[in-house]
């Protein structure tokens, strides 16, 4: 009997230690897995302020505080500082880097970063790339900071559990969770086209912008970028597998360089696809080879059709353009070609769509020869049945503005090309006889 109660004393003992060494969190079942998630990935988010000077028009009726709370006088124009929010995760502790969404510190004149523990830096660009939205702060005078841990978004499942972190509304780490909805969506707004992203249910608003969307182990697997407007339940985020690509560009060369084939062309049309003996308008007919680029070297000629690039079938042109984005420089990539009846295969390596590649591209896809005149770009001669022609422009034509960028001589319009590649239409201001237009195109 002395023995049992010995052996049961000791047991308690043993338990008690056991219950007193044992992480609490184990055995509460409030603690769930998106509880620790949180918990590991909430200090590395930020909310990011970012500060502009902004002019804008006023009127009779506009008496009050306006949105960026500056006192407007009725008629004239008012410069006041507008802020606008966003998020950030931290990706370099020790080196103080911050990744973000690029149209959160679009324009910023300041921007400050804050973290979940209340202290405040200053910060600014290191690097950024509207066409992929995305950008790399700098902390001023941080180090030691906490890190995101990087997760792996080539693995994910539809259905699996995702949270988001952010600022919306200015609600400091407000978290939502949701499922991933759907992979690999692409969607167009106003400011261009993604592709492959990640769709979500988990709820984004306004401020959420450049925040995390992590896994159930509090790991990064996307950037949060968008939402579609008028719908609940439906936000995008764009893969880490790309940010991480994008950041390592932007960090080396201080943009992402874009990949190029060396060849331009158009959508098909039902008309020109009969024609070429194919069943349905889907894919694009290569119009333009460039002279010792991928595409030339691989014997590929105008009146080919890209039908699939990599397995994947090419509705269009925009399509082409969208797929070929997510190649990086010196990546092989297979293009299925229709010749003559019949279907073929090319593997060609992508080169950087460079300066000189912009100049071929206005020469023999555009067909225009440019000049100044009264401190503006002219054209001079238009080859008959060039993209230029096509759209309307003529000889004598002023180009005022590419994408909103103001040309003052020809290497402006070739650097637009340049900037402008990877975007599938660009608006061009033009002028004539003294009354502007615009015309929109692909480059």
């Amino acid at each position: 009997m002395v023995k049992l109660r010995t052996a049961l004393a000791l047991a308690v003992s043993l338990l008690f230690a056991a219950a007193a060494l044992a992480d609490p969190s184990d055995s509460n079942p409030r603690v769930t897995p998106v509880v620790k998630a949180a918990r590991l990935a909430a200090p590395a988010v930020v909310n990011i302020t970012s500060a502009r000077i902004a002019e804008r028009g006023l009127d009779s009726f506009d008496l009050f505080l306006g949105d960026s709370g500056y006192f407007s006088q009725p008629g004239g124009r008012e410069r006041g500082r507008e802020e606008s929010l966003g998020s950030g995760v931290i990706i370099d502790g020790r080196g103080g880097l911050v990744l973000t969404n690029a149209h959160v510190i679009s324009g910023a004149t300041e921007i400050t970063v804050r973290l979940q523990d209340g202290r405040e830096f200053k910060a600014g660009l290191a690097a950024s790339d509207p066409d992929f939205d995305l950008a790399v702060l700098r902390l001023a005078k941080a180090s030691g900071l906490p890190e995101i841990r990087m997760g792996d978004s080539s693995d994910l499942m539809i259905g699996e559990t995702v949270i988001a972190i952010g600022n919306p509304y200015g609600y400091s780490h407000t978290l939502t969770t949701g499922v991933v909805s759907a992979l690999g969506r692409s969607i167009r707004t106003q400011d261009g086209a993604f592709t492959d992203l990640i769709q979500t249910d988990a709820a984004i608003n306004p401020g959420n912008s450049g925040g995390p969307l992590l896994n159930i182990n509090g790991e990064l697997i996307g950037i949060n970028t968008a939402i579609h407007a008028g719908a609940e339940g439906i936000g995008f985020a764009i893969p880490v597998a790309k940010a991480k690509r994008v950041v390592a560009e932007l960090e080396s060369a201080g943009h992402v360089r874009a990949a190029w084939l060396g060849l331009s062309g158009q959508s098909l049309d039902a008309r020109t696809a009969r024609h070429l003996g194919l069943d349905k308008p889907r894919g694009m007919v290569i119009t333009e080879i460039y002279e010792g680029q991928s595409a030339a070297k691989a014997g590929l000629m105008p009146g080919d059709v890209i039908v699939s690039v990599d397995s994947v079938a090419i509705e269009d042109r925009e399509h082409f353009v969208d797929l070929l984005r997510n190649s990086t420089v010196g990546e092989t990539v297979k293009l299925g070609i229709w010749r003559g009846g019949a279907r073929t295969a090319v593997s060609l390596e992508t080169a950087e769509f460079t300066l000189d590649a912009a100049r071929a591209v206005v020469l023999e896809r555009w067909g225009m020869e440019l000049s100044i005149e009264r401190g503006a770009v002219k054209i001079v001669t238009l080859r008959p049945g060039s993209a230029a022609q096509k759209v309307g422009l003529a000889p004598g034509d002023r180009l005022i503005q590419i994408g909103g960028a103001r040309l003052r001589e020809p290497s402006d319009f070739v650097q637009g090309v340049l900037r402008y590649r990877m975007h599938n239409t660009v608006i061009l201001m033009i002028e004539r006889a003294g009354r502007q237009y615009y015309a929109k195109f692909s480059v």
